[in-house]
């Protein structure tokens, strides 16, 4: 059909005319767009960028598109007729340009696209001023901060200078003391090989001890009859922690208390009176700590080597401790005016902690090893010691004999605990630990948690004698039964210092926490969650 044809059907009332040529090209070029862009829409609704049209329809296609439609159906996706990729011709076309958007067509479309944009950048500057601003608050609340601990450290240090000129000055003013005044020196602590100058030697240079007299054999009988008379009369206290409460505990703080250089707890005690804990490290130094507060209370330095063993005094103004340097252990006596410390050549040593001076010193001259371990029954007249060769032995206090020894064990006896009733007792050693009997005097059960080469580290009752705790690769608290009935784990705790050793373990008041140190500097807390006193430190 010609141009004209068309052009005289479309306007009827011109009737026929003829067209000049640039109006026929115009007329023929309108046409195919017009019908370039209505079929280009068919398929995908989009101009199409590789056209191509077929040769059975006549239809326009985008050449991506048809292909993956005949791959998948073999028809025309307008009118299903069946389509190969041979009935399919490319068509060479200009470059097509989309048409810009409306807004852009006109000026108030343009002029309300650059209020949009003007708008959009107020905000952002606006937001931007808001952070400027609450940042210059932030600033100005961490200069009045510094400002006023600066000006805190400053009065702290002038009271301390003041404190110092005082103490100074009083030290002046007092007068000296008397030479006779008893003093308590390094040497007393020396487990009783060495003695004070002023103190009377035998002929052949040694030490003459004064031994355990009369009036403290009395005194140690009759706390012994006290303590077994309250013992009759015991009753699990109510708020001891329940079963279930202790199935529950988890980590509730660490705390670093020691030095990084040589980390490493390796005994712990609890004052229950005031909550505070002690703890003796590798590091040489012993450090009293309130657990309620979170706060170092005292670093004690002194010894030379290791601090293996810490104990409390009465109610906590003295602290007794132990080093690898002279003592392996220490244990308090009941009456808390007595102190036992057993060392590695083979004597313990009782002392009275008034004066510091060894009443007495036992030689054990058997070869079972030295001491490395010691502990005092509840009552007071029997102590227990564990020796580098695995051997426990019984001693009677005032006689100083020993009345019974346990073997048994494998490797040095690391710890030992008695039961609060007194009819147990705890050993720990490389192979476990083993509980016995001290009315039969055998040995009635064994727990072997670790392998073979993981030694047990500490054991421990808990104060009303309910629970037993063993420190090794891991830290496990048993329920404490009788000699017949089965003593379950109740629960076990892993060893989170990540050295796969808990060397030291302690029960809290009324068993409401574990306190639990490690081959690393830290003391850590477990207990029930939501207990939680201080932050950790």
């Amino acid at each position: 059909m010609g141009v004209g044809s068309q052009a005289a059907r479309t306007f009827p009332k011109l009737g026929p005319f003829r067209l000049s040529g640039w109006t026929t090209r115009y007329l023929t070029h309108y046409r195919y767009l017009y019908v370039h862009f209505k079929l280009a829409k068919r398929v995908s609704g989009d101009v199409p960028e590789e056209p191509v049209v077929s040769k059975k329809s006549g239809l326009l296609y985008e050449k991506r598109l048809i292909e993956r439609h005949i791959s998948d159906y073999g028809k025309c996706p307008i009118t299903g007729e069946p389509l190969s990729m041979e009935d399919i011709v490319p068509i060479k076309t200009g470059k097509i340009v989309k048409p810009r958007p409306v807004q852009a067509a006109s000026i108030p479309g343009m002029l309300g696209m650059f209020q949009i944009e003007w708008d959009s950048l107020m905000l952002s500057n606006f937001a931007l001023e808001q952070q400027l601003h609450t940042a210059r608050q932030e600033l100005s609340h961490a200069l009045y901060q510094h400002d006023a601990a600066c000006r805190v450290i400053a009065r702290l240090k002038k009271e301390r200078d003041e404190a110092r000129s005082l103490l100074a000055q009083a030290d002046r003013q007092m007068p000296m003391l008397a030479p006779t005044t008893t003093t308590i020196e390094a040497s007393a602590l020396s487990n009783g090989k060495r003695g004070r100058a002023d103190e009377d030697m035998g002929a052949v240079g040694k030490k003459l001890h004064t031994g355990i007299s009369a009036s403290i054999i009395a005194e140690l009988t009759d706390c012994n009859a006290a303590l077994s008379q309250q013992r009759k009369k015991r009753q699990i206290p109510p708020t001891l922690a329940p079963i279930d409460a202790i199935e529950r505990f988890t980590q509730l703080s660490s705390y670093p208390l020691h030095k990084t250089s040589k980390p490493g707890i390796l005994s712990v005690d609890i004052l229950y009176s005031k909550d505070i804990i002690a703890t003796g490290g590798a590091d040489t130094n012993a450090i009293v700590f309130d657990r309620p507060s979170g706060e170092i209370l005292s670093t004690l330095s002194g010894h030379s080597k290791k601090v293996t063993s810490v104990k409390f005094v009465g109610e906590g103004d003295l602290v007794v401790t132990g080093s690898a340097d002279k003592v392996q252990a220490v244990t308090v006596h009941a009456t808390n005016n007595y102190f036992v410390t057993a060392s590695l050549d083979n004597t313990w040593c009782f002392y009275d902690l008034s004066s510091a001076s060894c009443l007495t010193q036992v030689e054990d001259t058997s070869g079972s090893g030295g001491y490395t371990s010691a502990a005092f029954h509840p009552d007071g007249l029997i102590l227990g010691t564990g020796t580098s060769e695995s051997i426990v032995k019984i001693w009677d206090v005032k006689s100083q004999e020993n009345v019974a020894r346990f073997d048994g064990h494998v490797g040095a006896v690391t710890a030992m605990s008695f039961s609060e009733n007194g009819y147990f007792l705890a050993t720990a050693a490389h192979d476990g630990v083993k509980l016995w009997d001290l009315r039969k005097l055998r040995n009635f059960r064994t727990f072997s948690p670790y392998d073979e080469n993981t030694p047990t580290q500490s054991v421990e009752f808990d104060h009303s004698g309910s629970y037993l705790a063993i420190a090794g690769s891991d830290i496990r608290v048993y329920q404490v039964a009788n000699v017949k009935s089965e003593w379950n784990c109740i629960k076990t705790f892993p060893d989170l210092s990540g050295t796969g050793k808990a060397t030291s373990v302690k029960f809290g008041p009324d068993a409401k926490y574990l306190a639990v140190g490690s081959m690393d500097r830290n003391l850590r807390i477990f207990g029930l969650p939501g207990d939680e006193d201080p932050a950790e430190s």
